[in-house]
Order: C-alpha cells, then structure tokens, then sequence
C-alpha cells in the first residue's frame, strides 16, 4: 500500500471529507478490508504455501476474538484522539449480531476496525501499520 491515497483520490474524482465526520460503522467497515489485506499481504509475503493454509491462518488473525485482544495490548498506545474513535466504534450500535464471537469481543473488535479505518483515511499507513504490528505482537514477527 502505497502512503498516500492522493492517486486514487485523482483517479476516481473522490473529493477529501472530514474523517472524523463518518459515521464508526463505516469507518468499521473500511477498517476491517483494509486490516484483512494487511494480514494477507504479510501472510503471503512470509511464506508461499498453500491458499487453504493461508486462509486458515488469516482466519485466525481477523476473527473478533484476535481483534479484541489486540486492542487490550494497545490502549495504553493510543493517543487521545485514537482512543475517542475506537470507543465511539466500540459503542457503536451495530444491527447484525455476532454468529462466533462473544458480544464483548465483537463490539473490541469493531472498535480496532473503526480505528484502523481511520487511520488509514486520514493517511496515517505507518501508525496504522505500527499498532498492527505491536497489537500482534509475536503472532507474525
């Protein structure tokens, strides 16, 4: 991923907006692709196995339960600005209901994801990439 999402802006006439005016649902929702690709694309890097592996290991790493205690590891990490936007993703009211995680886990996990969705509009890739990487610790290093 490249640091800066000024091509793609340009590239499809997307205008700039206020991050902080999105709602933490969709903030959640970019947040959770763009988490997905990053544990992908390590995955990958580390190691050409097969897909069904690599799926299997990926799982591991973006179900709710391995988001949760990601952002247990990292809040003490994160400025007050960060914490604000993970707890309004935490708080936020979703209208599904979590089918293999526990509701505290869920609405933990959602919270990271409102986070790294945030992060990654406001163009902050390498303090995105950053709490990625401390939030899973050995889990990839």
């Amino acid at each position: 991923m490249d640091e800066n999402l000024t091509y793609l802006k340009e590239l499809f006439q997307v205008e700039d907006k206020d991050v902080r005016t999105y709602s933490p649902l969709t903030l959640a929702y970019l947040g959770d692709a763009v988490y997905e690709v990053v544990v992908r694309t390590i995955l990958v890097k580390k190691a050409n196995c097969p897909v069904n592996t690599l799926h299997h290991q990926a799982s591991a790493l973006v179900r709710a339960s391995a988001q949760s205690a990601m952002i247990e590891r990292l809040e003490d990490k994160l400025t007050e600005e960060e914490l604000s936007v993970y707890r309004r993703g935490r708080n936020a009211h979703s209208a599904t209901m979590p089918k293999h995680a526990a509701m505290a886990d869920y609405r933990r996990a959602t919270g990271f994801e409102a986070l790294i969705g945030y992060l990654y509009l406001k163009e902050e890739i390498g303090r995105m990439l950053d709490l990625i990487h401390l939030g899973l610790g050995e889990e990839l290093s």
